[in-house]
C-alpha cells in the first residue's frame, strides 16, 4: 500500500469516527425525559458532595464529570471504585449523592458497592446502557446512555459510548450551574491560578502604577520636562494635574510626535499641546475590562481615577500582558 494510501486511510478513519460520535451525541437528545430532570434535582438537592464511581473508560469520564461539576458550582470528586472497597468508600457521607457509571451496568466493582450504599440510604444515580441492569435495577434514578455502535470497527473499544456519557455528564453540570445561578465571579473563585482566573478577578488597581512611579506634571510644565518625566516613569505618557491634584489632560508619545511635526518647542507649556477629556478607568474595575478600553481606543495606557475623577495611577498595557490577562 502506498504511503499516500495510508494517509487517506487516515482521514477516512477520522472522519467515521466524528461521524459515529457526533451522531451518538446527538441522538442522545432523544433519552432525555422525565428521569433527567429527577436526577437533576436530586443532585440540586444535595446536601454533602456528589461522588461519581466509574471503572475503565467510564471511570475516566467519571474524572472529568466530577471535575466539571465541582469547577461549576456543584461540589463534586470521583472515587476509584477498586479504591472504595479497601477503604475509600468512608469518603462518601450519608448526605452526598453517587453517580455511578458503567455501560454494561454489570461492572462487577461498581455493584459490588451497591450493599453499601442502599445500607447508608445514600441516593444512587447510575447511567448505564442497559435499564434491566443490576446497577440499573438498584438505583434511584437511572439514566439510559445507549449507542448504536462504536467508533471502534469491531464495536469494542469504549469511544461513541464514553462520549455520549461525557456529553451527558456536562448536560447536568450545566443545567445545574444555570439553575444556581452561577456567575463568571464564581467561576472565577474556583480558578485562581490560570488564564481565566487572572482575566475575572484581577483587578486595575491589582497591576497600576501608584505614588513615585505615576508620571504626573502641571499645566505651566515645559514640554522638554514632560518629555523628561515620561521618559524617567517609562509609560510614555503623563498625566497633567492642576494644583488642586485634578486630572485636565495626558500628554503622550502621539501627542509629543505631533507637537513636533507642527514645530512646537520644547520650552512651550504642556497644556497647549496635551489631550483633554482623556481615557480613564477606575481601581476596582477588571483588568480585562482595562484591556477592551484599549483596544477600543487604540490606545496603551490608562489613568485610573477615584469617583471625584481625581488619579490613582496609571495602567499600561504592558502590565496587563506580563500579567496574563491578554
Amino acid at each position: 500500500m502506498s504511503h499516500t494510501s495510508i494517509q487517506q486511510r487516515y482521514l477516512e478513519s477520522a472522519e467515521r469516527v466524528i461521524t459515529i460520535e457526533s451522531q451518538a451525541v446527538n441522538q442522545l437528545k432523544n433519552q432525555l425525559n422525565d428521569t433527567f430532570i429527577a436526577a437533576c434535582e436530586r443532585l440540586m438537592n444535595c446536601q454533602g458532595k456528589v461522588v461519581v464511581i466509574g471503572m475503565g473508560k467510564s471511570g475516566h469520564i467519571g474524572g472529568k464529570m466530577a471535575a466539571t461539576l465541582a469547577s461549576t458550582g456543584t461540589p463534586a470528586f470521583f472515587v476509584h471504585p477498586a479504591e472504595a472497597s479497601h477503604g475509600d468508600l468512608g469518603m462518601i457521607g450519608e448526605r452526598d449523592v453517587v453517580i455511578a457509571l458503567s455501560n454494561s451496568g454489570e461492572t462487577h466493582e461498581v455493584t459490588s458497592l451497591i450493599p453499601v450504599i442502599k445500607r447508608r440510604a445514600i441516593p444512587l444515580i447510575s447511567i448505564t446502557s442497559n435499564p434491566n441492569s443490576s446497577l440499573a435495577k438498584a438505583s434511584e434514578i437511572h439514566l439510559t446512555v445507549k449507542v448504536e455502535q462504536e467508533a471502534c470497527p469491531h464495536n469494542l473499544a469504549p469511544t461513541a459510548s464514553t462520549t455520549a456519557v461525557l456529553a451527558l455528564g456536562d448536560a447536568i453540570a450545566v443545567s445545574l450551574l444555570e439553575a444556581k445561578g452561577f456567575t463568571p465571579d464564581d467561576f472565577a473563585l474556583s480558578h485562581p491560578g490560570g488564564s481565566l482566573g487572572k482575566k475575572l478577578l484581577l483587578q486595575v488597581e491589582d497591576l497600576m502604577h501608584t505614588a513615585e512611579n505615576f508620571p504626573a506634571v502641571t499645566p505651566e510644565t515645559s514640554v522638554k520636562d514632560a518629555l523628561l518625566e515620561m521618559t524617567d516613569k517609562r509609560l510614555g505618557m503623563t498625566a497633567v494635574l492642576n494644583q488642586d491634584k485634578y486630572l485636565l489632560g495626558i500628554f503622550t508619545d502621539g501627542d509629543l510626535r505631533r507637537a513636533f511635526e507642527k514645530g512646537i518647542k520644547v520650552d512651550t507649556p504642556i497644556e497647549d499641546v496635551m489631550t483633554t477629556g482623556c481615557k480613564t478607568i477606575a481601581a476596582d474595575a477588571l483588568a480585562v475590562d482595562a484591556v477592551g478600553l484599549m483596544e477600543q481606543n487604540s490606545i496603551t495606557c490608562l489613568i485610573v481615577v477615584d469617583e471625584k475623577n481625581k488619579p490613582l495611577g496609571a495602567v499600561h498595557m504592558h502590565d496587563l500582558l506580563k500579567a496574563g490577562v491578554v
